[in-house]
């Protein structure tokens, strides 16, 4: 009988995952990682776990809590408020993903002699003669592979992903006819560390926050005045309003320059790019050399996937892309399999 551990938030995809492993005759425990307490949402945080602790114990399955919020705040809170200092726009869930999730907490289920560390994403691992594939699960709709993309075949071999054949309603419905005590919650929101805007757990969490953000000028593309900005970490690229400007035609954020704590703006036209290019490049399969290839590629979960030639560093879309942004990542997609991916600079 394999080995399974669940990380179980508390919420419902992973609850269920619990619930469909141990149905399937997996030797199932589960552990809720502790990783926020010393932040406001610490009562969120302790929450989860007691929401989880009531799911195992409905389960009948052993739970642990791991605490990882020093290594929680070093990687991704301190990454998430430097990012935002430099003027660009991070993407917390992905670096999570790739350093606590499946690097952390997958070290510790190798350890503790687990067979598989699963979780309630929905995206699927596909194993094939001689590797395993990363696919867009059956919901479409909140398909998660774009958060994943860092994943490699070190990591992939020892995953399950339970949920990639559900859509998130049949999940529901899973939890609500096994009555598991968390068949009715909410999702969560994405940003598990935000309570209510980045810009106020910025200004909460960036010691001298007055020294180190200042207000600077606006600016068009021609280097014209337009007016002052409140600092650079309340804007990103693409954005329109909130601005305080008036102009002729409607602007929107070009670039954040933090050399000249300048914020350049442009009309609707402006927005759009077909080069982007990037850094800290993976890929999901070892066989891949990332040279001269095509793909269709998203710079944000939402984004349509566009097709593109990579070379190297270097994306060349067939078609402009608005609001390329620095800080988020650009994942390449051949169909529905993911190939890897890299952020943007």
């Amino acid at each position: 009988m394999k080995k399974v551990l669940v990380a179980l938030s508390g919420g419902v995809d992973s609850s269920t995952t619990a619930y469909l492993l141990k149905q399937q005759g997996f030797d199932v425990s589960a552990l809720t990682l502790k990783l926020y307490d010393s932040h406001s949402r610490a009562s969120v945080s302790l929450q989860a776990i007691e929401d989880a602790k009531k799911v195992c114990d409905f389960l009948n399955i052993k739970h642990y809590v791991l605490d990882l919020q020093k290594e929680f705040q070093d990687t991704i809170i301190n990454n998430f408020i430097t990012s935002y200092l430099s003027a660009t726009t991070p993407n917390p869930c992905i670096l999570c993903n790739e350093k606590i999730k499946f690097g952390l907490l997958l070290d510790y289920a190798k350890k503790e002699g687990f067979d598989y560390l699963a979780t309630g994403h929905y995206a699927k691992i596909e194993k094939t003669d001689d590797e395993y594939k990363l696919k867009i699960g059956k919901d479409k709709s909140k398909d998660q592979t774009y958060f994943l993309y860092r994943l490699t075949q070190n990591e992939l071999k020892n995953l399950m992903f339970p949920l990639a054949d559900y859509t998130k309603e049949e999940i529901r419905n899973i939890a609500t006819s096994a009555n598991l005590p968390v068949a009715n919650k909410p999702d969560s929101q994405e940003i598990c560390f935000i309570e209510k805007t980045y810009h106020e757990f910025l200004q909460k969490n960036i010691k001298d926050f007055n020294k180190k953000v200042l207000p600077g000028l606006i600016v068009d593309v021609n280097g014209k005045k337009l007016g002052k900005h409140k600092g650079l970490i309340f804007y990103t690229i693409g954005q329109r309003s909130g601005l305080g400007i008036t102009t002729p035609e409607p602007v929107y954020v070009l670039k954040m320059d933090k050399a000249t704590n300048t914020l350049i703006v442009g009309t609707k036209k402006d927005v759009f790019s077909r080069v982007a290019k990037i850094k800290d490049i993976t890929f999901v399969s070892n066989k891949f050399d990332g040279n001269n290839f095509k793909a269709d590629v998203k710079i944000r979960r939402m984004h349509e996937p566009a097709s593109a030639l990579i070379s190297k560093d270097i994306i060349l879309f067939n078609n402009e892309q608005a609001s390329v942004t620095p800080g988020q990542s650009a994942v390449f997609y051949d169909g529905p399999y993911v190939i890897g991916g890299g952020i943007i600079i």
